[in-house]
């Protein structure tokens, strides 16, 4: 606890200081606390806020639960109903009044069973105690089960039922216990114990049929779940209804959602195991059947064997063996001979395709064939050699100058052949020739301009 602020006794301080000093000692000495007490004065207005009061046979206190936490309660607040709270201390300086602000607020009794319950969960869990790896599976035919339940409940009656209409070979002792109420759970555990110290069960289910967390807190016991978890006998859980769950569920071996579906777990199903039966019955039924042919079968190889062992029936194994080795052996010959005429035959056709006679009547025949055709390869060359001259000459024709000199045109030339190609390439005197389509015309040059 922090120690209370130093006040001046020289200082006069406002009201407005003063609740805040002591709002500040509020919040920095209490911790988050939990009230349980009786509601008054419930009011939510339009904000959804939740204001209203705890209080005993002695004194209250305000509290305010603020939006949105007050819209999360899973009960409706009213005046008179006993509540468990959670919250800070604080203090209204408007009014000068403390009061506790909460972020948590259950209903009595349920709610602070459920907290001591989770709290134990938790401490058990992490020792392991509801690890699967220690859970041992259940026996798939047990002949005798222990029922831990009272005698007087509804439960055992389904349990009981049910064992008789799936499996009515199972033996089912009712081991009578009281399943809710102070003391239950420490009965329990003495019967637990003593029906796995006995060895005359192959399991043990505890059953209860379904009621309030209260009704079913004897089975929420640490002594309990740890006496589950240390039974040398497998346990199966049944407690309550299928939404419901105790810490002796979570330490069984398996836990059922209710008494009557433990008992289908843990009884075989007649009509399933007299299924299984007769197929077991078909199964021997042909091994034997196998079994018999295979025998048969061997006695029969037996028998043929000392009959072959017999002086007479090896001379007739051997003479079947001769006999079929001559068969063997003539129908070797007959394919080499067969092989051999066939290879005759072939080389004789070769030789007579390979005689000179015959050899001079294909030559001829070939000449004759032949004979025409060098002829008309020489009148093809020709043909193709004069297209080709022709084509020749209208090239030549196209870049001949004479061909320009035909359409009205001269080509003048000096004496040595050259072509004069300007006016200054001649000179007064010389002689020129002038090249016209019908001849050449002798010119002299005069003068030039």
């Amino acid at each position: 606890m922090l120690d209370p602020p130093a006040l001046d006794d020289r200082k006069a301080y406002t009201p407005s200081q003063l609740n805040t000093l002591a709002r500040n000692l509020l919040e920095d000495t209490f911790p988050l606390i939990w009230v349980e007490g009786e509601l008054g004065n419930v009011s939510r207005p339009a904000s959804g806020h939740l204001y209203f009061t705890l209080k005993d046979e002695r004194a209250q206190v305000r509290c305010a639960l603020f939006k949105p936490k007050s819209q999360w309660l899973k009960f409706a607040p009213r005046d008179g109903l006993r509540v468990l709270a959670r919250g800070r201390l604080t203090l209204y300086e408007a009014r000068g009044d403390y009061q506790l602000i909460l972020d948590t607020l259950e209903e009595a009794g349920e709610g602070a069973l459920q907290r001591a319950f989770e709290q134990l969960k938790a401490k058990l869990q992490a020792e392991g105690l509801f690890d699967a790896a220690r859970k041992r599976s259940l026996p798939t035919f047990p002949q005798r089960i222990g029922i831990l339940t009272s005698p007087s409940g509804a439960a055992v009656r389904d349990v009981l039922s049910v064992l008789r209409r799936r499996f009515p070979l199972i033996e089912a002792d009712v081991l009578p216990v009281p399943v809710q109420g102070d003391g239950a759970a420490a009965q329990i555990v003495r019967m637990l114990q003593s029906a796995a110290r006995s060895g005359r069960y192959d399991v043990l289910l505890i059953a209860r049929g379904g009621g309030s967390l209260e009704d079913l807190w004897a089975f929420n016991d640490e002594t309990l779940a740890r006496a589950i978890a240390a039974s040398p006998v497998p346990v199966v859980s049944a407690v309550g209804h299928e939404t419901d769950f105790s810490l002796a569920d979570f330490a069984a071996d398996l836990r059922a959602p209710t008494p009557s579906v433990a008992a289908e777990l843990l009884a075989p199903d007649r009509a399933d195991v007299q299924a299984r039966l007769r197929a077991l019955q078909r199964r021997l039924a042909s091994a034997q059947e196998r079994a018999l042919r295979n025998a048969i079968q061997r006695a029969d190889r037996a028998a043929l064997r000392l009959n072959a062992q017999r002086p007479q029936a090896r001379l007739d194994a051997l003479q079947r063996r001769q006999e079929h080795i001559k068969r063997r052996l003539d129908a070797a010959w007959t394919l080499q001979h067969q092989q051999r005429r066939a290879r005759l035959q072939r080389e004789a056709a070769m030789l007579r395709g390979l005689h000179p006679q015959r050899r001079l009547e294909r030559l001829r025949d070939r000449l004759q064939r032949l004979g025409p055709r060098p002829q008309a390869a020489v009148a093809r060359a020709l043909q193709r050699q004069a297209l080709r001259l022709q084509g020749l000459a209208r090239s030549l024709e196209a870049v001949s100058p004479l061909a320009t000199v035909a359409r009205g045109y001269a080509i003048l030339q000096r004496d040595d052949g050259r072509i004069v190609r300007s006016v200054h390439d001649a000179r007064p005197g010389e002689r020129l020739a002038a090249r016209l389509p019908d001849g050449v015309l002798p010119l002299r040059v005069e003068s030039q301009d």
